[in-house]
């Protein structure tokens, strides 16, 4: 039975210091930090969510900065989320190399894909990120500094490193609703619905690829959104039903979760799109002051004075 999800919902990933980071999301690519809280799971790690204005399902990039825990750098291989992509308007691939060469960052123009331009860039702990050109991403930008007419409009696509994709291409078809949409060469771009920005998955198959091993500077997981949190666990018993392991409904505050792991070994969350980020804090001030989910706010001060120090 196929359990449809709705589109990419974000992408967390593993990343070193917290205040190169915020700089390079915040300040250089534009987004907006719609949540600072911590990760629960250990709450003296911040967890960043950046996005559009309101975080809406879809935009969302988010990283656990670990510096300081002893947490190795990871190594990209299969069985990973190796690039993950970032919606611009068509033209703005100029601006935005302009834009990385101010501020020292190198940016190289990587092969046009499926009829797209594409660049690719290295944030602060070498994780691959890229913008793709697409003039079909009507969604609006967050106003945090880059002209609206190049700014990013939300995820793109994630590509996942596979030794064989065939297994991976029949879960995501058979059970979450995914189709083909391009195969070429070793890459099969699939999508959730439309063909549009947001919705998009590309599987490289790599066989002689090095198995991956998370890490500082490595996605962690891809979610995906799905529309009730009744659909949600219909998914949970159809996973099980099928010998899959696959975690209970855990509370994100911002959203409900399960977790699992696909047939090539990347993990996979499949996630709410309620209540939202608006539920602890008005849209205004999003991002702004440190969010404790409700059973730890009688912790805060212990927890605060264990994060690091930002600059903002």
């Amino acid at each position: 039975m196929t359990h449809p999800v709705q589109h990419l919902h974000h992408v967390t990933a593993t990343v070193d210091e917290a205040q190169p980071d915020l700089d390079f999301c915040e300040r250089l690519l534009g987004l907006r930090l719609v949540k600072r809280t911590v990760n629960f799971d250990n709450h003296s790690v911040y967890h960043f969510y950046y996005g559009t204005e309101s975080g809406a399902p879809g935009t969302i990039w988010t990283t656990f900065p670990y510096h300081g825990w002893g947490v190795p750098a990871g190594v990209h291989g299969a069985g990973q989320v190796v690039a993950t992509a970032f919606s611009v308007p068509a033209g703005a691939l100029r601006f935005w190399q302009a834009r990385f060469a101010a501020a020292g960052v190198t940016a190289a123009d990587g092969a046009a894909r499926f009829g797209e331009p594409v660049l690719r860039v290295h944030d602060p702990s070498g994780l691959v990120l890229e913008l793709v050109e697409d003039a079909r991403d009507a969604r609006p930008p967050w106003a945090g500094g880059v002209p609206a007419a190049a700014a990013i409009r939300g995820l793109h696509a994630v590509t996942l490193l596979l030794h064989a994709r065939g297994p991976t291409v029949e879960l995501m078809t058979d059970l979450l609703g995914f189709r083909i949409l391009h195969e070429a060469g070793e890459r099969t771009r699939l999508a959730a619905g439309a063909d549009a920005p947001g919705r998009l998955v590309d599987l490289v198959e790599a066989p002689e690829a090095p198995t991956a091993r998370n890490g500082l500077g490595t996605v962690h997981h891809v979610a995906f959104a799905i529309g009730s949190a009744e659909a949600q666990l219909a998914l949970r018993a159809e996973l099980l039903g099928r010998g899959r392991d696959v975690t209970e409904v855990r509370d994100r505050t911002y959203f409900q979760s399960i977790y699992f792991r696909e047939p090539g070994g990347v993990l996979f969350e499949v996630a709410t799109t309620a209540p939202g980020f608006a539920v602890d804090e008005p849209p205004p001030a999003l991002g702004r002051s440190l969010r404790l989910p409700p059973w730890e706010e009688p912790h805060r001060a212990e927890i605060e004075a264990t994060l690091p120090r930002l600059d903002r």
